[in-house]
């Protein structure tokens, strides 16, 4: 299944597909090079079918864990100042989307979206550890009893060009559930309370609405 988000690209990409091939057929004939050109053709096209591709899982909700909100690698576990809403110091842990990877975006907790706001930005590799605070990014906040608030940060990468967020204020969420989409490559940063139990290390794979990320203690 597919990601509502690329319907309208893998739709525009199949019909370029079916013309580059019968114009390859035309031009070339029937040969080697023909088709080498074609399966290269079909290559792209299915890298495009993958990028967009939306599995469903069965989320196990728990108001006292924290899922990841994305596929990807933990690429950051630190304690940092945040400055956009909490103002104070938290746990961030980041996880990096390759082009490969679902980018399908999950609440990390249900509750109730306490803030959503987007910033335009920059578009730095996703890495970069000034991507955070200077590329385009949205920060949404959800919160539950358990919990309290989590704010997590969807953050586009050098490649990225559209973030989708659905996290609207009031809103009661999820946890799990869609939450948007980023356009390819991209990271996510959580902050979590500084005494929460962290749950993933350094270049763990993280699966979005599975793996745990962070609990209470």
């Amino acid at each position: 299944m597919f990601h509502k988000e690329g319907f309208k690209i893998i739709s525009i990409a199949g019909m370029i597909t079916v013309v580059l091939i019968l114009t390859t057929d035309y031009l070339f004939g029937q040969s080697l090079q023909t088709n080498v050109l074609e399966i290269l053709i079909l290559f792209c096209y299915v890298m495009i079918l993958q990028f967009f591709r939306n599995p469903k899982r069965v989320i196990s909700c728990d108001d006292t864990q924290i899922l990841a909100p994305a596929d990807g690698k933990v690429v950051v576990i630190e304690e940092v100042f945040e400055a956009e809403f909490f103002k104070d110091k938290r746990r961030q842990i980041s996880i990096f989307m390759s082009p490969l990877n679902v980018h399908v975006t999950r609440y990390p907790i249900g509750g109730i979206v306490k803030y959503s706001q987007y910033h335009p930005g920059k578009y730095l590799v996703a890495w970069h550890p000034k991507s955070s605070t200077e590329n385009e990014r949205t920060s949404i906040v959800v919160e539950n009893e358990k919990v309290g608030p989590i704010l997590y940060r969807q953050i586009a990468g050098a490649m990225a060009r559209r973030i989708v967020n659905y996290a609207k204020p009031n809103a009661k969420v999820s946890q799990g559930a869609d939450a948007g989409f980023i356009k390819f490559g991209s990271r996510i940063d959580i902050f979590v309370p500084l005494n929460f139990k962290i749950n993933v290390q350094l270049n763990d794979k993280a699966i979005g609405g599975k793996t745990v990320i962070a609990s209470v203690l």
